[in-house]
């Protein structure tokens, strides 16, 4: 039996979650000890691709406004003591039906939380910005402070920032088990390199939550969706971020798809996917070849949108999103742990990578105090018992 390493908080899983998490622990002077089974970063997960766009005005719910104005301030902080911008503002475009999802909702949280916006005809988009080419019928939202944050660098600064304030970190270290700790006050950690104890666990595994804890029933369903870099018919100077915009479109069909300007990353690629569609696997074992029929899926949409784009893909990448039955976090203490020893940070579902450094503060609260200035009410783990008995 090995020794054991004893801890005040065990965080499993060193993504864009978990990373924020060790990092706010540490920074609190909390003997933090946090660990995953790669690398990270690394392209295995759902914490890669160089980008990912960030908003306010969110149409998925105003619940999470609030969440995203400390967001902003937190990725400020993480640029400055990391020493390079992690935060790009680009603008932000929405497009869609104007009562549909993407529109109405966008401008709900726009309006509830006083947040700047502009409402431009189909028109209007081509004209200001002439790589789309949205149907007449179509409506768009713009807001001026949305942007990117890169997912990579970000991992290495929260992880940095950790490791500077004494966090104890494992990598490449693979879970196995865990228990209560004997006497019931705690929980033990078993990996392949070393047996931890702490008073609090919190889970921010990701895809792999459900499978390392089948026991606790997580309502979580792993999807397979692919990244992809086209080049632009006439060059990238169209897409240079300070004339292209991050968007979002919701066509007719019920499709979401989204991308980016082009930031160099990709040699003339530039960043575009679909949010939903995507196709049930295992983490384990999940089909990272990327097909023709993928790349087709994807260019048959930038030919009705952005014509400009659909041509050669230059590259493409597998990346897995975390579902939870509603699309919406799960966020707090798990409702069958007695002494609320263990804290989830899973399910964000495609749309939660903006949060991570916000999402960190609010589960080092859940861990240390309990609480958080944060309303958590819509996110919170009971709402699937509830729903599971209804």
């Amino acid at each position: 039996m090995p020794n054991v390493n004893k801890y005040d908080i065990i965080v499993c899983g060193l993504g864009g979650m978990g990373s924020a998490t060790v990092s706010h622990l540490a920074e609190r002077g909390i003997k933090v000890f946090g660990f995953d089974r790669f690398h990270p970063p690394h392209t295995l997960g759902s914490s890669h691709g160089q980008s990912r766009i960030i908003r306010q005005a969110y149409f998925e719910s105003p619940a999470y406004v609030p969440m995203l104005f400390r967001a902003y301030q937190l990725w400020e902080k993480l640029s400055q003591d990391h020493g390079k911008q992690l935060f790009n503002e680009t603008g932000c475009l929405m497009v869609g039906e104007p009562d549909g999802r993407v529109i109405a909702g966008s401008k709900l949280s726009a309006e509830t939380y006083g947040i700047p916006h502009e409402i431009l005809t189909a028109a209007e988009i081509r004209d200001r910005y002439p790589p789309f080419q949205p149907a007449d019928n179509l409506t768009g939202i713009f807001e001026k402070k949305g942007g990117t944050v890169n997912p990579e660098e970000a991992i290495r600064a929260h992880l940095e920032n950790a490791s500077r304030h004494n966090a104890h970190l494992g990598f490449e270290e693979t879970f196995l088990e865990w228990k209560k700790c004997p006497g019931g006050s705690g929980i033990e950690v078993l990996t392949d390199k070393g047996r931890y104890q702490a008073e609090k666990l919190i889970i921010t595994a990701g895809p792999w939550a459900a499978k390392l804890f089948p026991d606790l029933r997580l309502p979580i369903k792993i999807e397979r969706l692919v990244l992809h870099w086209f080049q632009p018919d006439g060059g990238t100077d169209p897409f240079l971020p300070d004339r292209f915009p991050v968007h979002i479109w919701k066509v007719e069909d019920g499709t979401e798809f989204y991308g980016f300007p082009y930031d160099g990353e990709v040699e003339n690629g530039v960043k575009v996917a679909i949010h939903n569609r995507g196709t049930p696997c295992d983490p384990d074992s999940p089909d990272r070849e990327v097909s023709e029929a993928d790349i087709d899926q994807m260019r048959t949409l930038l030919a009705g949108h952005i014509p400009s784009l659909a041509g050669k893909c230059l590259h493409s990448v597998v990346c897995l999103y975390s579902q939870s039955p509603e699309g919406d976090f799960i966020l707090g203490p798990h409702p069958h742990s007695e002494s609320e020893d263990l804290v989830l940070g899973i399910g964000f579902s495609g749309h939660g990578y903006k949060f991570c450094p916000v999402i960190g503060e609010i589960l080092a609260d859940l861990a240390t105090t309990g609480a958080t200035r944060f309303d958590l009410s819509p996110f919170c783990p009971t709402r699937w018992i509830n729903s599971q008995s209804a």
